[in-house]
């Protein structure tokens, strides 16, 4: 926290103006400083010390606790996307707008935009479902969804990521046509087999989700033979389209 509170004030000592500020805001009962935990950290000596350190969301409720002009266009961006998000629950079609313009000021098209956004819309109603039928963690999520893609894909969304060389990036931003589709496939079955089975509790959800994940998987199996070529790629669609367009347009 001492480098985010650096980068905003004019103070020479940010640690000083960090451990004030912490006081400050727990005397005045604020659950800003919750947000923080020590963590041992390397240094530039070789040792660990224990660190204040926060997540993002506790990042940016400590800029909105610094009275200070550097944090003021943090202060007002945070106050826009705020205002967005009241207008996107007003207005959901905004959301969608603004998902749309995202990925084309990246560089995607028109057609995988299409596709993607489809995605989105498939992927809500299947966890809609997941809710009311017996999901209710974020580890059940991601057990359905890996039940899913390892039947259609072969690989779970970690082993998906680690293929294409990704971290923390978003795995469907980086998919092809196919394995958007197959993807698309994959859920969208689940979705209806839920429904048709009256699916409830995650024994059977599980269950539900390597069906439908296995019927997006045999169907990837048969275009693999008459393209003979695998859909699982190691490619990054974006990063691929790109190095198309550069040989396209060079002389």
């Amino acid at each position: 926290m001492v480098d985010v509170v650096a980068a905003l004030i004019d103070s020479p000592d940010a640690g000083a103006y960090w451990r004030k500020l912490k006081q400050r805001l727990g005397e005045e009962g604020s659950e800003v400083v919750t947000f923080c935990h020590g963590l041992k950290l390397p240094a530039a000596d070789g040792k660990q010390y224990k660190t204040d350190c926060a997540s993002t969301e506790g990042i940016f409720r400590i800029i909105q606790s610094i009275p200070s002009p550097k944090a003021e266009p943090f202060k007002r961006w945070l106050a826009k996307v705020g205002y967005e998000r009241v207008q996107e629950i007003e207005n959901p079609e905004l959301a969608t707008k603004r998902t749309r313009m995202l990925y084309k000021l990246k560089g995607y098209g028109d057609d995988w935009i299409e596709k993607r956004m489809r995605g989105i819309a498939i992927r809500e109603e299947l966890t809609d479902e997941w809710q009311q039928r017996g999901a209710q963690e974020d580890k059940d999520y991601e057990i359905l969804t890996a039940q899913i893609s390892k039947a259609a894909f072969g690989v779970t969304p970690n082993e998906y990521k680690k293929l294409k060389g990704l971290k923390r990036e978003n795995l469907r931003d980086h998919m092809d046509d196919f394995e958007l589709i197959f993807t698309m496939l994959g859920e969208r079955a689940t979705t209806e087999i839920h429904r048709t089975e009256n699916s409830q509790g995650m024994p059977k959800l599980a269950d539900d989700a390597h069906s439908g994940g296995k019927i997006a998987g045999n169907a990837r199996k048969e275009l693999e033979k008459r393209l003979k070529r695998s859909v699982v790629s190691r490619d990054n669609y974006l990063q691929k389209r790109e190095s198309q367009k550069k040989l396209r347009d060079k002389p």
